[in-house]
């Protein structure tokens, strides 16, 4: 059974991606399901995690330089081109990183402590300055409540509330609390659940869009795969650098979509928001294959 689940593994999130291409009509049932696996599986993860570890380092900031900065760069050059293939790009890179990143890190084998923290800072600082990078932009009606109270709602709870539920468990109970840590494994199992939701919402979301507005969809969708896998490739180099190439690239990389989506839809030109919706499957694609080599590897040095 254990060989069997090895050999099937390094498919699962390739297949997971194809059900939710498949059978996107469906994923409006089982949408709401997405927040409470993300939220066990960062558990999960969070329970390998001792509270002297989670520290600012030079890392962070030198990831967050490249989020911040990048994505201004992203927007200006892409200007006069299009506002709105620059709007859609620059917020692929603005975004801030994944809540499900430090799982994939594990998995990868990178520093989750790292990337907590990063991602705690990542999205506060996107909090901070969208509302300045909106207005900069032109967009009219932007409340800076609004987006930090969004963030503060949906984001900051899903990191911090399993990092405290994770710490309290090994407070209160530290065997059970082992018995988590040494279950890692199930993590990767949810996340390909996870991730025939997320291809699911955004496959339906792409073809709702209006059939004349498909060249600049492709085009935004285009600039938004070469921004992902620019990311992933400065993440890692910036990773070196600093210690853990995986956070890094895991950091920069791996992106809150369902953050960015939101913000392009409520600040910029909603077309903007394709551009989000399009990373969803460039960097889980990128994602999958990792896990998948990562996982041969394991299968080849085991035999």
């Amino acid at each position: 059974m254990s060989q069997l689940r090895q050999r099937i593994k390094p498919f699962m999130l390739p297949v997971a991606m194809l059900g939710g291409l498949v059978f996107h009509e469906f994923m409006d049932r089982v949408q709401f399901l997405a927040p409470y696996l993300i939220f066990v599986m960062l558990f999960i993860t969070f329970c390998r995690i001792k509270p002297r570890e989670i520290r600012v380092t030079s890392l962070s900031w030198s990831l967050l330089a490249v989020q911040v900065l990048g994505s201004i760069g992203v927007y200006i050059a892409l200007l006069p081109i299009d506002e709105t293939v620059a709007q859609g790009v620059f917020i692929c890179v603005f975004c801030p990183t994944a809540t499900a990143a430090p799982v994939i890190t594990g998995m990868l084998g990178g520093s989750v402590p790292r990337l907590a923290t990063f991602s705690i800072i990542s999205n506060m600082a996107v909090a901070i300055l969208a509302p300045v990078l909106f207005t900069f932009m032109g967009s009219a009606d932007i409340g800076f409540l609004d987006t930090i109270g969004y963030i503060a709602r949906n984001v900051v709870p899903l990191i911090l509330l399993p990092l405290v539920a994770a710490w309290t468990l090994m407070l209160v109970s530290p065997k059970t609390h082992k018995f988590v840590a040494e279950k890692q494994g199930i993590s990767f199992y949810i996340w390909a659940v996870s991730l025939f939701i997320v291809v699911g919402r955004a496959v339906s979301f792409v073809m709702a869009e209006p059939a004349d507005m498909i060249p600049e969809m492709l085009l935004i969708a285009f600039g938004s795969g070469v921004v992902c896998i620019a990311q992933f490739w400065i993440g890692r180099k910036v990773g070196a650098k600093n210690g853990d190439r995986i956070a890094g690239a895991q950091g920069l990389g791996q992106k809150n979509t369902v953050l960015a989506v939101w913000m392009a839809l409520t600040y910029l030109n909603p077309v903007a928001s394709v551009g989000p919706a399009a990373y969803i499957a460039w960097q889980n694609s990128i994602n999958s294959l990792q896990l998948y080599y990562k996982t041969k590897r394991e299968i080849q040095t085991n035999i």
